[in-house]
């Protein structure tokens, strides 16, 4: 039997949610998010949020710097790899990288997605030349009309990612920048005084997960 076309797969992630992996055949790679993998009581979860991120990634419709949908059949979603290191390993230092990261953000708002998962440095790659590249849209929200809900979430998106300008560059960030900063909207606030802590709990003590752990651990949600 020629096994020239079957797929070789590599084990990237598994948890309660399922099983990550890096599909090669034929030269070609790409992510698979497989659900079935997930324990039974938590399978609808994984398959909500699978779902999630099928649908933003076809709003997206091909957009540079995002993934695209390859298939989903309700169980095992398929999104094309993207070459690059996740924001933890790369630190990115280049001005460029953060002006470029503004410019995919604006596009991906206008595509009428917000990502809502940005505060993971891990769901921002550093292409081979420099560029940014955004991963993980299980949390993504895309209504039917962008609205003040939309605009603030799109406005956190903005925030996070100034975060992290704040941590590797702080002396480029403008008097704009370091405003926005400084006024995070009220359900970060009331997040941060309330559900942070039970979350970190969760998911750093029962689930085992750490934000900032490198590609194997998040990149390729």
């Amino acid at each position: 039997m020629d096994d020239s076309h079957k797929n070789v797969e590599t084990q990237l992630k598994s948890d309660l949610f399922g099983r990550v992996t890096l599909v090669e055949q034929n030269g070609e790679q790409w992510i698979r998010r497989d659900t079935t993998a997930a324990r039974v009581w938590t399978r609808p979860v994984a398959r909500w949020l699978a779902r999630r991120e099928a649908r933003a990634l076809l709003q997206a419709d091909g957009m540079d710097g995002l993934p695209t949908l390859l298939a989903w059949d309700g169980a095992i979603l398929d999104r094309s790899w993207i070459e690059g290191q996740p924001m933890q390993q790369a630190k990115p230092l280049d001005p460029a990288y953060y002006r470029q990261a503004l410019t995919l953000l604006r596009r991906l708002h206008r595509a009428g997605i917000a990502h809502n998962d940005l505060a993971k440095e891990a769901n921002w790659l550093v292409t081979p030349d420099g560029a940014p590249a955004l991963v993980d849209f299980q949390l993504a929200w895309y209504p039917a009309k962008r609205g003040p809900w939309f605009r603030m979430l799109a406005r956190e998106d903005l925030r996070h990612l100034l975060k992290h300008k704040r941590n590797y560059l702080p002396e480029k960030l403008t008097r704009r920048q370091m405003d926005i900063l400084n006024t995070p909207s009220w359900p970060a606030r009331t997040w941060a005084a309330t559900g942070k802590k039970l979350y970190l709990f969760v998911t750093r003590k029962i689930l085992r997960w750490r934000d900032r752990e490198g590609a194997n651990d998040r990149q390729f949600q």
